[in-house]
């Protein structure tokens, strides 16, 4: 009997590919995306030492009610421009975008562009 792959399990495996090549620094950190069913979130990380510099997502309070009533992938947008604004705040303008082993669509690439909207590069 032939079993189906767990999409998540897949998943992890191609980010564990990719981090092994991708790291984030001080002077161009890591922008990691993760998504759940109902949420999405965005990290700016310094894998040197470890520390997340920034981070924003739909459960922020600055985004909380703002979120109520539009799609997800919008909402995403918005997680994004949050990000990329607290990532220019705190002096940060190049990242290395970390999609996570998702494909770079919907909500994922929504991130990227309200990072880009903000400022950031990539």
């Amino acid at each position: 009997m032939i079993k189906k792959a767990n999409r998540n399990e897949v998943r992890k495996k191609k980010h564990l590919r990719v981090r092994a090549k991708v790291s984030g620094t001080s002077e161009r950190p890591r922008l990691n995306v993760y998504k759940s069913n109902k949420h999405m979130y965005a990290q700016i990380i310094d894998d040197l030492t470890g520390h997340t510099l920034v981070s924003a997502s739909t459960l922020d309070p600055e985004l909380r009610d703002k979120v109520d009533g539009i799609t997800k992938t919008e909402a995403a947008k918005m997680v994004g421009e949050l990000a990329g604004r607290r990532a220019i705040e705190k002096g940060i303008t190049e990242v290395i975008f970390d999609r996570s082993g998702y494909i770079y669509h919907g909500r994922v690439k929504e991130v990227a562009e309200g990072a880009r909207q903000a400022g950031l590069q990539f």
